[in-house]
């Protein structure tokens, strides 16, 4: 399972201008910054990666598949965008949207990636849903960092429960996932790699879609 999320928009123009300001309703959901009291303590690498995200909150940017289009003919060449859609001091939402895999060939919004702060670290979880709404049987999977990092790049592998819950659903090639993220001043990268699977999406951060798009399904 991906963790790959979508959406339905009538219309999302691209601006190349890479220093586009926050748009008010993301500084207001914000409260003018970051709310919902102190974080919760990390490692430096992991702050200073969480902040960065957090910082472009309220934004969403134009992606593509990077990775080898064979593995994943169904989305060569399909316009993405992730919407960096809410932020609090200890969490925020991704979601990633993919034209043309939704229902009558429209948007899918179908998954919301939750990164939250923990007394461990960082946490990776995919919130995936169904277009009405109702949250699908394999949801909320995801893992948290088994080390510190790097300011520019954290890894997420699976975790017990998630891991039971694949099980469960008889997704045995998904027991080694792991996830990856990468921000640096150009773009954010979302991968997912295990044994004979890399997979991977690349968002410019020079390329803003505006308006944001949509809520994800059932938000």
């Amino acid at each position: 399972m991906l963790g790959i999320s979508a959406l339905a928009v009538s219309a999302c123009t691209p601006s190349t201008s890479p220093n586009a300001p926050t748009p008010p309703a993301a500084r207001d959901s914000i409260s003018g910054g970051i709310s919902g009291g102190p974080a919760t303590p990390l490692p430096a690498a992991q702050a200073q990666f969480f902040d960065a995200i957090s910082k472009r909150c309220g934004q969403s940017f134009a992606g593509k598949l990077i990775s080898d289009p064979a593995a994943d003919p169904d989305m060569a060449g399909k316009m993405m965008i992730m919407h960096i859609r809410r932020c609090t001091a200890d969490r925020i939402e991704i979601p990633f949207h993919i034209s043309g895999l939704g229902p009558d060939g429209k948007w899918d919004r179908s998954r919301t990636w939750v990164i939250t702060r923990t007394d461990a670290g960082l946490r990776l979880k995919h919130d995936h849903r169904h277009a009405d709404g109702s949250h699908d049987d394999v949801t909320l999977y995801g893992g948290d960092t088994a080390d510190i990092g790097q300011p520019d790049h954290q890894s997420f592998p699976l975790d017990a429960e998630s891991k039971a819950m694949f099980e469960q659903n008889s997704m045995t090639a998904s027991l080694t996932n792991i996830w990856d993220m990468r921000i640096d001043d150009n773009g954010f990268t979302y991968g997912l790699r295990r044994a004979n699977r890399d997979f991977r999406v690349y968002f410019d951060f020079r390329h803003i879609i505006t308006p944001p798009p949509p809520p994800p399904w059932g938000w």
